[in-house]
């Protein structure tokens, strides 16, 4: 197993103490990085089984898309999208030469959900959404299975400052499951996928979301 980092070398640090994981510091944003890591897999472990595409941020400001910047725009996209974008593309070529594989996406509700004071944010999740799908339809015939998981309001460092405005919402109905998400929910979806529970479904997209998919009068 290996774990990758860029800013949070501590959360590395004890993902590696609970599981035995090697870490690899890694910018998916740089060329460079995305390079030197699918180098040092090779090195170390000769073979790729799974990707988890689960590098993400935030806007570091909440602005209206009126007000908002290139800058920030940029930075999500690189992050976001075209890290994982391009690191899937280097790592589809190294499973499709194994005849095998499974690549996760984790996107988020924001791929379809309007936020317009981070709309970056959304731009970004949904062209992952997209990727999902042409990686799937891509890699299908050379033993490659390829999924989204998307998480709704999930318990982590990203929501901590507007945390208890979710709860209310969720205590106000906003989710048909009456609780906020946890990681651990996202971690036994791709479990799952990891250990091969939905081979026969390339191109699926898990809802890890409390049911906030669904519509109702």
């Amino acid at each position: 197993m290996l774990a990758t980092y860029k800013g949070r070398r501590d959360a590395a640090e004890s993902l590696r103490a609970e599981t035995g994981a090697e870490i690899f510091q890694c910018d998916v944003g740089s060329r460079d990085d995305r390079q030197a890591l699918l180098e040092f897999a090779r090195e170390r472990f000769g073979r790729l089984d799974l990707l988890v595409n689960n590098a993400g941020m935030a806007p570091r400001e909440r602005r209206d898309i009126l007000e908002a910047t290139e800058e920030s725009f940029d930075e999500l996209i690189a992050t976001n999208l075209k890290g994982p974008y391009f690191l899937t593309q280097q790592a589809a070529r190294w499973m499709a030469e194994q005849g095998r594989g499974r690549i996760v996406f984790i996107t988020s509700i924001s791929s379809y959900t309007a936020s317009v004071n981070r709309g970056e944010y959304c731009v970004s999740k949904a062209g992952l959404s997209m990727a999902v799908a042409l990686y799937a339809q891509r890699l299908a015939a050379v033993g490659v299975q390829v999924f989204e998981i998307r998480p709704g309001i999930i318990r982590t460092d990203m929501i901590a400052a507007v945390e208890q405005v979710y709860e209310e919402k969720i205590a106000g109905g906003l989710l048909p499951q009456r609780r906020m998400g946890e990681s651990t929910d996202i971690a036994r979806a791709v479990r799952a996928i990891a250990d091969g529970l939905l081979d026969y479904s390339t191109g699926q997209v898990l809802n890890v979301d409390g049911g906030f998919h669904l519509r109702s009068l």
